[in-house]
């Protein structure tokens, strides 16, 4: 696979010129863009540049609102709901946390609905933010039909991914030995990021534009056999994480989003990839805690004991510990990208010329 390297600016560039070309206000073309190259830089190319064309395809045609303009109400003391008027979902997101985290240090707890809303994107990287204030945070979000309910081969739940943040402490805790060295900066989040499937299904729609296959394991094909080719596994299911559980959690997160932020169930909702059919109408919830209020002030406390923990555990470390380095590596060298891709890209841009 041929691919070609781009400065993390160049990715932006493109990806703004590309949302523009096909319509978007520029308010929601550099939300958009900063989301998926974020993602790309993170590695997770599954919600990375590779959705760029999709975008596109549905900004111009209108499945994607191009001009949305997001609104937000207080809909009790700690709940708020965000419509995200059937546009790409991040200036929404942008939106709810801006108001979540008052809200929660105001009463403890705050609950975001987000609905009339598009793809997710990188769930860890909006549950980080919140944590990057200082709070605790859930999030939660569907996505159109992709696992099947457990003992059933067709696909009715999606692969609604599930992630979880909270902020790291410096210093040693209370009660730690003379001796024990204090921790020599204030630790990016605690972030943990997962799709309720084994694999992403935007991990597929990236081995299929790269034209490589998949691992076993991932998905199936429509008649319910295992599948190694990314479009046999589009047109079937995906495998759920850790079987039964995987799919009953599935279900839960359908429920958590779907009901309380008055969206499309995962069966109801429209592809995130053609640009053919109504807005998908997704739904994300997200909650943050203030971990202080909360744990009467031991929480920072805590969570350094659990830090001494990992870093005098050989081979442990914390999840999305790997960040930091993908990130300096991406500000240094660039993002590697296949050429193929790149070439769809620069001919959304051009064709706008």
């Amino acid at each position: 696979m041929s691919t070609i390297t781009i400065s993390i600016a160049e990715a932006r560039r493109l990806a703004v010129a590309a949302f523009e070309a096909a319509g978007a206000t520029p308010e929601n073309a550099r939300a958009a863009a900063r989301a998926l190259v974020a993602a790309e830089i993170d590695g997770q190319r599954g919600h990375g540049l590779t959705r760029v064309p999709s975008y596109a395809a549905q900004l111009a045609s209108g499945k994607a609102n191009p001009a949305a303009e997001p609104s937000l109400v207080r809909a009790g003391r700690a709940a708020i709901r965000v419509d995200a008027d059937h546009g790409l979902a991040y200036r929404a997101i942008d939106l709810a946390i801006d108001a979540l985290a008052p809200c929660a240090r105001e009463n403890g707890i705050a609950v975001a609905a987000i609905f009339r809303s598009h793809h997710f994107g990188q769930a860890g990287a909006h549950a980080e933010k919140l944590a990057e204030r200082g709070l605790v945070a859930l999030v939660f979000g569907n996505s159109p039909k992709a696992i099947a309910l457990w003992g059933s081969a067709a696909p009715a739940l999606g692969t609604n991914p599930i992630a979880f943040a909270a902020p790291m402490p410096s210093g040693a805790p209370p009660g730690a030995p003379p001796e024990a060295p204090p921790r020599a900066q204030q630790e990016p989040p605690l972030v943990i990021d997962l799709a309720l499937s084994v694999a992403a299904r935007g991990k597929i729609v990236a081995a299929q534009k790269a034209g490589t296959p998949i691992p076993e394991g991932w998905a199936l094909d429509a008649d319910g056999a295992p599948t190694t080719d990314p479009d046999a596994a589009l047109k079937g299911s995906m495998a759920p994480a850790g079987g039964a559980k995987g799919a009953v959690l599935a279900l839960m997160v359908e429920i958590i989003v779907a009901t309380l932020a008055g969206s499309h169930f995962g069966f109801e909702a429209s592809s995130l990839f053609e640009a053919e059919g109504p807005p998908p109408d997704l739904g994300h919830v997200m909650i943050a805690l203030d971990p202080e209020a909360v744990s009467g002030g031991a929480f920072a406390a805590r969570m350094a004991v659990l830090a001494r923990l990992v870093e005098a555990t050989e081979g442990a470390r914390l999840p999305g510990a790997g960040r930091r380095a993908k990130r300096l590596a991406a500000e240094k060298n660039g993002l590697s990208i296949p050429e193929s891709l790149f070439r769809e890209i620069d001919n959304l841009v051009s064709q706008s010329d």
